[in-house]
């Protein structure tokens, strides 16, 4: 077997599974704020092209690059949200739709990272567990990047050292961030972009919660949108992940897609091909649909204004929390330790939230996850609002 699979850590969810077994539980049903899994309605539009196409979809082998449709469908919506040069896209060369955002997080690093030299892959701290296996699976060791209040929840970058940089083959980005909702700003990216280049590494961006924010003048600012911004219109050395999974309530559906560099990504689609992931053909024409339809997108955007203003006002006074800068989780600070307060919250209340230091790792004594739990409002308005009354219950009655 790979040795390098006993550097794997379990998954967070194992890890609740543990916390929670065993515990005495009440009659009050259960409501799941632990994980990032949409629970609004997916648009008809998009099962309706899935079942249009479903016939000849199964008829046929997809390619793994997409069919032309479909890259033409992305690199319009990339043009349009993120106010990109018209001509700079080309479908032929800087897009490849992907089977969601999870695995082309996770292939990126096999493509990318060089093992006959010292490989680091830098990440944020706590982070999508993806990126720790794709860059452990890659041969790479990780450098974190703590994401503490002091530093407005974002990944402290300049505490890198020249030495980690000059050994960094791949960036994992999140912006907005997971579990933080922390939005990195175009200056910052700018940053990053120019270190990238002369330091020669790639940055891997997941923007997979980039269309869930809450004021419709101030999306969220791209990777893409700061390299092009910056006169980097070929997007050298860029990588920008995106999903449908969270945009358009369609987890399912498995589809999203990575543009960028097309060097980098001549060279992904060569590692693709033989990978054999290629996104079925009737889920890329109901991707067609969903990339070119804003209106469901901005009314997902309102169901989440409106649950988190109501929890919000739930939870006043109760937690030390406050509204993300985008997203769709919760990131307060607990009372207790972040395991016991989930332990309990769980036996006492039949809500289960999700431990923040399951989603960091203890770096210098300090886990920059400790101390939080994340809680997903992901479920209807009245359950989640029902959660923040169970948890302002709990939490009085400590």
């Amino acid at each position: 077997m790979n040795p390098d699979l006993d550097k794997l850590q379990p998954y967070p969810f194992e890890k609740l599974n543990a916390l929670k077994a065993g515990t005495s539980s009440t009659a009050k049903p259960h409501i799941a704020l632990s994980i990032g899994e949409p629970k609004h309605a997916t648009p008809e539009l998009i099962t309706a092209a899935l079942q249009r196409h479903l016939g000849p979809g199964l008829a046929s082998y997809p390619m793994t690059r997409g069919i032309p449709e479909l890259r033409q469908a992305i690199c319009e919506w990339l043009s349009r949200r993120f106010s990109l040069p018209s001509d700079s896209l080309d479908p032929e060369h800087h897009v490849l739709p992907v089977n969601g955002t999870r695995e082309a997080l996770f292939a990126i690093a096999q493509a990318v990272v060089d093992r006959a030299r010292r490989a680091v892959v830098v990440s944020p701290n706590p982070f999508y567990q993806i990126y720790e296996g794709a860059a452990l699976l890659a041969g790479a060791t990780l450098h974190f990047a703590p994401c503490l209040s002091q530093n407005a929840y974002l990944p402290d970058f300049d505490a890198v050292s020249p030495q980690t940089w000059t050994d960094c083959q791949l960036l994992y980005l999140c912006s907005p961030g997971n579990p933080t909702g922390a939005v990195m700003s175009q200056q910052r990216l700018q940053w990053l972009i120019d270190l990238a280049e002369r330091y020669d590494f790639v940055i891997a961006a997941d923007e997979c919660y980039s269309e869930i924010y809450f004021d419709e003048v101030q999306p969220p600012v791209g990777l893409l949108q700061a390299a092009a911004a910056m006169g980097n219109t070929d997007y050298r050395r860029c990588l920008a992940f995106h999903s449908l999974s969270k945009r358009s309530n369609a987890p399912g559906l498995r589809s999203g897609f990575v543009a960028g560099d097309a060097t980098v990504l001549a060279e992904f689609l060569r590692y693709r091909t033989y990978h054999g992931c290629a996104l079925p053909l009737q889920h890329q024409h109901a991707s067609i649909a969903a990339w070119q339809d804003e209106t469901h997108v901005r009314e997902n955007r309102r169901l989440y204004r409106e649950k988190f203003a109501a929890v919000l006002k739930t939870l006043d006074g109760c937690l030390d929390v406050t509204a993300p800068d985008a997203g769709f989780y919760l990131w307060p600070r607990t009372p207790i330790s972040d395991e016991d307060f989930a332990r309990e919250l769980y036996s006492k209340q039949q809500v289960t939230v999700l431990p923040g230091r399951y989603l960091s790792r203890t770096v210098a004594g300090v886990n920059p996850g400790a101390g939080h739990v994340r809680m997903a409002l992901v479920a209807g308005e009245a359950e989640t609002v029902e959660a923040a009354r169970r948890i302002k219950e709990f939490v009085t009655r400590l």
